[in-house]
């Protein structure tokens, strides 16, 4: 399906820009090892001028030095400054190269992806390789974040109404080809990751009640007390006071601060620990307000990120910068005369019942952001994808052409025209082992998925209505808790028949796969269990597609009624080298007329019944 030529281009593009990011990286390398051997020298010298100049009594000789020190200060802020630079285009190199792994799908040369499993009771994230390794959620390698990692998972695992689907295609396809503000995107949240990896901490100090604000007595005493400290004292240097009646005022903050002060520092050192977490975000803010976007979706985030969230960062930064005066060595004298620190709490306080609750709502924006660059950078690097029509109108169905499967390595994909519904009918699709059943299968879940979380989908066209998806394929029997291969397939399967009927009650459609249902059965109970099953599926009105070795299926009159089948098959050919099986993997109408089993066998050098030895 992928365009050799598309492929090949866009491989070179990320090539070149990670090379041109590896040579600025390595420039700034180079510098910073200059800059390191100047700041040794500087400080060398600073130190023996300075040496001498005490030891010979030379004014001037310290002076100098002083200037030489003062240079070697300049010098750490210019490295420090450097390095953030290298740091950056480090991570620019590191995503270009990323992107060329993931467009060949080299799984295992990237970075694993978030240690977020798939809940177990999910309908399909398991069975669809949503999350994980080599997964949908590997591919997207987005949301940096804490909160952008969430809202991707979320968008994954559960599927959006059309209205917000459509808001969201608009708005990936107005980032698709902002390459630059996507990379810096990414990075400036890698960078704050590796930094301030959890706001949690923040997040429960800005949502938690005040403490002092309601304390109204306190409020009022450690402000009156540091005024009658400085009263008493203007008054005594002014001659009106002869005694210092201003050390007993002094000696009273003393005791009220010892006295109640214990939950103010407490409060002070966890609301200071975290808050600066915030100032580090604006950065993303800044990036993503600064744009003037088309889309209803970023405008509205942008709206989010932008007005009261920036000034209310800004003033929580500077109360926070204004608390730093707690590390003066001299702080101890300076809390007796002015209560400081209840003062700093106070302000962090203010902030805290002015704007703590609507920090999650801006980290939720800002989580949505990054999740809409995600999908963009699919669309981006997938320019023969297209992006899904959800339809209302007319009888429930999913109409594919040329659809593959979105975690194939282009070159590797091979493309199918699928149709599924309307209601009342089953794609039946049978083929012999490895022909590519379960691939398919699949490759409608994952494009369901992306199709109803905003994305681009791996398909010439794809329409569809909105729905539930279940899917029963990979399933797992369970020793410690005692379930058999054939109860969990039950399982899965009165899940599936339990959404069926929820969804017939509310009135929506339900999609099902089924992968080889009941094979840990005896084939006649077997074959008696799925037509049951199916009949029932197709009378409450799910749409589905099964996949089966079981041709009988069709025996029955009332499920060949409805059934659409179609298959895959293999070419066996024997040759000098011995037997060789080939698969096209394109998927043709009808039955299959041909299995694989004991050929199989045979190529794997297993013994045959005697029979079959021809």
């Amino acid at each position: 399906m992928a365009p050799p030529a598309a492929v090949d281009a866009l491989v070179a593009l990320y090539a070149e820009r990670g090379v041109r990011f590896g040579a600025a990286r390595d420039r700034l390398d180079t510098r910073l090892r200059r800059v390191g051997l100047a700041r040794l020298c500087v400080f060398a010298l600073a130190a023996l001028i300075l040496i001498w100049a005490l030891v010979a009594g030379v004014p001037l000789g310290v002076a100098g030095a002083a200037l030489l020190l003062a240079g070697f200060a300049a010098l750490v802020v210019y490295q420090e400054r450097l390095a953030r630079e290298r740091e950056r285009y480090a991570l620019l190199w590191q995503g270009s190269r990323e992107a060329r792994l993931r467009l060949r799908r080299q799984w295992a040369a990237l970075p694993p992806p978030p240690d977020t499993a798939a809940p177990t009771d999910h309908p399909y994230a398991a069975d669809l390789d949503l999350l994980g390794p080599a997964s949908l959620q590997q591919l997207l390698s987005g949301g940096s974040t804490p909160h952008g990692q969430a809202t991707l998972r979320a968008w994954l695992l559960a599927p959006a109404d059309p209205a917000t689907v459509r808001a969201r295609q608009e708005a990936v396809r107005e980032l698709a080809p902002l390459l630059d503000l996507r990379d810096e995107l990414t990075v400036r949240a890698r960078l704050l990751r590796a930094r301030w990896a959890d706001p949690t901490p923040f997040l429960s100090w800005a949502e938690a009640a005040p403490w002092l604000a309601p304390r109204r007595g306190l409020v009022w005493a450690s402000r009156l007390l540091p005024l009658g400290t400085w009263g008493l004292l203007a008054a005594q240097l002014a001659g009106v006071l002869e005694q210092p009646w201003w050390l007993a005022v002094v000696a009273a903050s003393v005791v009220f601060d010892r006295w109640r002060g214990g939950p103010v520092r407490e409060l002070l050192a966890r609301a200071t620990a975290h808050a600066g977490v915030l100032e580090h975000y604006q950065a993303l803010f800044a990036l993503l307000a600064a744009m003037a976007w088309r889309s209803t979706k970023l405008q509205h985030l942008q709206r989010s990120l932008a007005g009261e969230a920036r000034v209310e960062i800004a003033a929580l930064g500077r109360a926070v910068r204004l608390s730093y005066l707690r590390l003066n060595m001299f702080y101890a004298v300076i809390e007796a005369l002015t209560l400081s620190d209840w003062h700093f709490l106070w302000l962090l306080e203010r902030w805290q019942a002015r704007a703590g609750r609507s920090v999650r709502a801006w980290l939720a924006a800002l989580g949505e952001a990054e999740a809409l660059a995600a999908l963009a950078g699919l669309a981006h690097d997938h320019p023969w994808w297209t992006f899904p029509e959800l339809t209302t109108d007319g009888p429930p169905r999913l109409e594919a052409c040329s659809l593959g499967h979105p975690l194939l390595p282009p070159a590797d994909c091979v493309v199918n025209d699928v149709t599924i519904g309307p209601p009342g009918t089953v794609l039946l699709v049978t083929g012999s082992n490895m022909s590519g059943k379960s691939t398919l299968l699949r490759a409608i879940g994952v494009n369901v998925v992306l199709a109803l979380a905003g994305g681009p989908v791996c398909a010439r066209s794809l329409r569809l209505p909105p729905l539930a998806l279940h899917t029963s394929m990979r399933v797992q029997d369970s020793l410690a808790q005692g379930v058999s291969y054939f109860l969990a397939e039950l399982r899965d399967l009165k899940r599936v028949v339990d959404a069926a009927e929820a969804a017939r009650a509310e009135g929506h459609v339900l999609l099902y796969l089924l992968d080889e249902i009941l094979q840990g059965t005896n084939t006649a109970e077997r074959q008696l269990a799925a037509r049951a099953i199916l009949r029932h599926l197709v009378a409450l009105g799910a749409i589905g597609a099964v996949s089966t070795h079981d041709l009988t299926l069709l025996a029955s009159p009332e499920l060949a009624a409805v059934c659409r089948p179609v298959h895959f098959r293999e070419q066996f050919t024997r040759g000098p080298d011995g037997p060789v099986m080939r698969f096209d993997y394109h998927l043709l109408p009808g039955p299959a007329t041909s299995t694989n089993a004991l050929k199989l066998m045979e190529l794997l050098g297993l013994p045959l019944p005697p029979d079959d030895r021809a």
